[in-house]
């Protein structure tokens, strides 16, 4: 049985999120990426508090390839500064973990 990893994201638009997800899976990076939002983000950039409207990515990968993921998306991210979280899933359906880890194959 395969580790999951997670590696979330968030964009400022819906399509740069299509985008990115589509690669990330087109490339085998990722067995599968959801989008979803709009969420309404607070934050701090360039010493005030910002909000944004913002989408959210998620990207489920295999750990060997988290790295080669993360690259992808912070080469493709139109922010200065991305934000990229990277969660190993301790547990989950033995069936899916290896479907997550075959997708993930060239």
């Amino acid at each position: 049985m395969e580790q999951i990893c997670l590696v979330t994201t968030v964009v400022d638009a819906r399509s740069v999120a299509d985008v990115l997800a589509a690669a990330a899976v087109a490339g085998r990076l990722a067995a599968s990426a959801q989008v979803g939002g709009p969420v309404a983000s607070t934050y701090w950039w360039d010493g005030r508090v910002e909000t944004a409207q913002e989408w959210s990515v998620q990207f489920k990968t295999s750990p060997d390839r988290v790295e080669a993921l993360v690259d992808h998306v912070r080469v493709a991210h139109p922010y200065d500064v991305p934000e990229i979280l990277v969660f190993t899933v301790g547990s989950g359906h033995p069936a899916y973990q290896n479907w997550v880890f075959e997708q993930t194959r060239h």
